[in-house]
């Protein structure tokens, strides 16, 4: 799965053409370990409509500031260079997909 930067984050999500989930992820937080075969295989299966990368929140705060993220793991969705949903905390693979279906 991706990493993104403050460096390449306009250039890789908001410059994106397709929708893009953004994992706001940090080394020392458990749910978001957790999160990581999740977020392989749903970038495995739906590549062709989404785009699946973590941004990590300690190596890149002006993007984190930027959306105001504070609890990890925090999901955004990017459309069209624009944040349009966010969710905070853990979840299973089928509930990911049905709070971003209507996305894609």
């Amino acid at each position: 799965m991706a990493e993104v930067t403050d460096a390449d984050f306009a250039a890789e999500v908001i410059g994106a053409g397709l929708p893009v989930l953004v994992e706001f992820t940090a080394d020392w937080c458990p749910p978001c370990r957790q999160m990581a075969p999740v977020l392989r295989a749903l970038a495995a299966e739906e590549g062709e409509r989404l785009k699946v990368v973590q941004l990590d929140v300690d190596r890149n705060p002006r993007t984190t500031h930027a959306y105001k993220v504070l609890s990890m793991p925090t999901f955004m969705v990017f459309r069209g260079g624009e944040p349009v949903r966010s969710m905070v905390g853990a979840r299973a693979k089928r509930r990911l997909l049905e709070e971003i279906s209507d996305l894609l």
